[in-house]
């Protein structure tokens, strides 16, 4: 039986209920690892010795953000669902990172993916790629915080400022006073509640279209939206099946190769082996979980066609999700559904400062200006730049401008900064003959060419990152032959 329609808010005082235990539990949680912290490999690497379980989910989780979570649904809701082929690249992605990169990182018992740059090319170019990541992740966390502060401020009617200062400032305060363990913990909570959330949604959702799950595959069928198959060899397509999995090949390995947020999660393993189990058991949970997320789109699209009273009051295709929620289902599931917003955008940032501070502290401050400061003054330096770059993204949020939809956005992001530091990091591992000086003019030019392809071209956003990787890399080989070498101490790779 259908439940009513209804284009009124049901926010109430069960729903926020809901939310205040959810804040008060994932704050509690992170603060409880306070103690104990004696050096900055406890705080900043949770002294490997995190399980290879909670390391993957943790993965998941901060890479999953809530303009993911928002994004996903509303993918499909606008368009199809050719983008499940760049989930599918993960398994394209995941071996490459687990056989290849990994070994490196991990073995050479580095803080940062950076360092690995310094050993195989030089100091300059670490300081560089480590900078371009600062730039990059900034940009990333004030889109994760000021996207899905608009949808809580459309389900609660609160004031955009006072979500994205709810969501900013707590997840601040639990990342600096707990560290990386903090961080691992919260992760795996709010990853059973945005996970857990989006499926008891989809069922509620389901219930109330025509025909059941059934009906609404045929329904979205109808007008395209559960179409998968568009083998056109055509860079100005929006998407198509070379195009997502070559980009997402291309941006997953941005993100698990060059991104010190997953890179770090690698490095809080017991072992080697137990770093790369994580990666693998990170695939075998992402693609039935967050193909969830797409199939909502199908779901939610089916529901407003045989209701289609209800899209007057849907102003953005992106806010589908939380419009859906708000108007159509009882308490608590408004609230359910912020607490699932919050999740993911809590770990998605608090990951992403803690990150920032590990490259700025390890890259820069002890890199370029080693102090006599004992470990727990090192601890306390790191605890301080947390609440700063919290604070920092907290206040960008208020000024970010949109590159898109809230899926484009960060693709475009990576693309520009992350695909040319992708190939870098390919220069470093394949080539031993590609200079440091060859490979940062590569990079500079990489991202030049990646930006120019976005303001000037009708090409996708799925091949910002693969192009500018792809460029960068051939464009090494080609400047190490044409710019005089500069030894890139290879001995100390081998050693």
């Amino acid at each position: 039986m259908l439940m009513p329609l209804s284009q009124t808010s049901h926010w109430g005082t069960t729903d926020a209920l809901v939310f205040a235990v959810y804040m008060v539990g994932s704050v509690a949680l992170g603060v409880s690892f306070a103690k104990g912290q004696q050096d900055l490999k406890g705080y900043l690497l949770a002294g490997h010795q995190m399980p290879w379980p909670l390391v993957s989910i943790s993965i998941i989780a901060a890479l999953f953000s809530g303009a993911s979570f928002l994004g996903a649904p509303a993918e499909v809701f606008s368009h199809n669902l050719m983008y499940l082929w760049a989930l599918a690249a993960l398994v394209i992605a995941t071996p490459i990172t687990a056989l290849l990169f990994v070994p490196h990182f991990y073995n050479s018992k580095f803080f940062t993916a950076y360092e690995f740059l310094e050993i195989r090319f030089d100091l300059r170019l670490r300081l560089v790629s480590s900078g371009l990541f600062i730039i990059r992740v900034t940009l990333w966390l004030t889109v994760a915080l000021y996207a899905p502060a608009l949808a809580i401020s459309e389900v609660t009617g609160w004031p955009l400022a006072t979500a994205i200062l709810i969501s900013g400032l707590s997840t601040s305060l639990y990342t600096a006073v707990g560290g990386m363990k903090a961080v691992i913990y919260t992760d795996v909570m709010q990853f059973a509640v945005l996970f857990g959330g989006m499926i008891v949604i989809a069922f509620v959702a389901i219930s109330k279209i025509p025909g059941g799950l059934e009906g609404a595959w045929r329904l979205a069928g109808a007008d395209g939206r559960t179409n998968w198959l568009d083998a056109r060899i055509d860079p100005t397509v929006r998407l198509t099946i070379w195009g997502a999995l070559l980009g997402g090949a291309a941006l997953a390995l941005v993100q698990m190769v060059t991104d010190q947020v997953s890179v770090q999660r690698y490095l809080t393993a017991k072992s080697l082996k137990e770093s790369q189990r994580a990666l693998w058991f990170k695939l075998f949970l992402s693609l039935p979980l967050v193909s969830i997320f797409y199939f909502m789109g199908v779901i939610l699209y089916a529901f407003y066609k045989s209701h289609p009273a209800a899209l007057a009051t849907l102003k953005h295709a992106d806010r589908v999700l939380p419009h859906f929620v708000v108007h159509q289902l009882p308490s608590p599931f408004p609230g359910l559904l912020v607490a699932a917003i919050l999740a993911a955008t809590m770990s998605t940032v608090s990951a992403g400062i803690n990150a920032l501070t590990t490259a700025t502290l390890v890259d820069f401050v002890e890199r370029l200006s080693p102090s006599s400061k004992s470990e727990l003054q090192k601890v306390r330096l790191a605890k301080w730049l947390c609440a700063g770059y919290g604070l920092a993204c907290t206040g960008l949020a208020f000024f970010i401008s949109h590159l898109g939809s809230l899926l484009e956005a960060p693709i475009k992001i990576s693309g520009i900064f992350g695909g040319p530091l992708l190939g870098i990091f390919f220069l470093g591992v394949l080539s031993e003959k590609v200079t440091g000086i060859a490979a940062l003019c590569a990079g500079i030019v990489g991202s030049l060419a990646v930006g120019a392809i976005l303001l000037f071209s009708s090409a996708s956003f799925m091949w910002y990152a693969v192009s500018g990787a792809l460029l960068t890399y051939v464009l090494g080989h080609l400047f190490t032959q044409l710019i005089p070498a500069i030894e890139p101490n290879i001995a100390r790779l081998r050693n």
